[in-house]
Formats: C-alpha cells, structure tokens, sequence
C-alpha cells in the first residue's frame, strides 16, 4: 500500500508540474518578462527597500471621445468596434458628465460622448506589447512618445491620431477615421519611476535634444 501511494503521488507531482510549465507558457510575454526580471531591476535601480514598492502596470484604458459626431450612427459604431478588436472586449459607452448648451449636451441624457475599454491582468499586457511593437511602429512619421504626458501619480497618456496603425483593424473598418487615448494606470507610480518602468517594457520614447 505504501508503494503504491508514493507512486500515486510521483504521479500527482508530475501533473502539478506539467500544470505549472503549461501556465508558465501561456502567460504574455511581458507579464513573465516584468515578474522574473524587470520587477527586481526597478527596485534595485529605483534604490527601493521593498519589492511591494515598485512601480507595476495595473490597468489600461483605452478611450475615444465621438464629440460632435455622437449622433452620427457610422461613427459611433466604427468607434466602438475600434475598440472591441484592437482590446479583445466590448467597448461602454459614456454618457456626459455635465451640460455644454453650446453643444446641446445635457448631463446622462441622449447620445454617448465617448465609448471606453478598461483591460487587466493579461488582456492588459498583451495590448500593451502589440502597441508598442506593432502599432506605435507603424505610425507616419513617429519619431518617439512624449516623456512629459506623466500625471503627478505616475500614470501616462498617449495619444494616436489614427486607428489604422493597428493590424486587426481591416480596410473597411478604416473607412472612417478617428484617434484614440491609451491611459496607463500605474501603481506605486511617480513620473520617474514610471518613466523607466515602460521603457524597460520598451516604449520608445521621443530622444532628448541637445
């Protein structure tokens, strides 16, 4: 009985290892490359005395405000479907959030004025590597990202002025075009610290002039 209950249990610690290879496979790319590597390198080059105080990726937002073209149904569509291919999920729509007379909006009535995607966790970092090296590549004349668009917590904003630098996006879906806003949600993030975070990630930020 004993022979056999170590052999069944040679055979469960396989599985759970096979298991655990198979989860290592499939985690993104940078997810595996951030939490074997880049996690430590920011907490020794950040000088930080608690690994619970580097900076890391929490959530990205990806957005896209339809203005004055919120009534016009081809729009508002290609926005939202914009957003479901490029981020894998449904796009919510936005209501305002307060009255402009001057453009007939009225606070959580008519139209939505924008439509948003919120991504974690996985979804989240595999967005993050096609942006950076699939779509920021591709757009015209890209000489860098701003290093100046960091809030006072940390948290970056890029601007794209076009969709189509995307490659899920076809070219009936670029029949009408319109940019978008990619925020990133930075935990324990400061504009340092946050700044080498997605550079490690490989952003490819605009170079200094001297």
């Amino acid at each position: 009985m004993a022979e056999k209950k170590t052999a069944a249990e040679a055979k469960a610690t396989k599985t759970v290892k096979k298991t655990a290879v198979a989860d290592a496979k499939a985690q993104p790319r940078l997810k595996a490359l951030y939490n074997n590597e880049l996690k430590a390198k920011l907490q020794k080059e950040l000088g930080l005395k608690n690994i619970n105080q580097v900076p890391e990726l929490k959530k990205v937002v990806v957005s896209c405000g339809v203005g004055k073209k919120r009534e016009d149904k081809r729009f508002t569509e290609t926005v939202a479907l914009t957003l479901a291919k490029i981020t894998g999920q449904a796009a919510t729509s936005r209501l305002a959030k307060k009255s402009i007379a001057t453009f007939k909006i009225r606070k959580g009535m008519g139209a939505p004025v924008g439509y948003l995607t919120t991504l974690r966790n996985d979804k989240m970092y595999e967005f993050v590597d096609r942006l950076i090296n699939i779509a920021l590549p591709h757009v015209r004349d890209f000489h860098g990202v701003s290093k100046t668009a960091f809030d006072v917590q940390g948290n970056y904003n890029l601007g794209l002025k076009e969709q189509t630098v995307f490659p899920e996006i076809t070219f009936e879906d670029a029949s009408v075009l319109h940019g978008l806003e990619v925020t990133f949600i930075i935990k324990n993030g400061s504009k340092e610290g946050s700044l080498k975070l997605l550079e490690l990630f490989g952003m490819p930020f605009e170079k200094e002039t001297k």
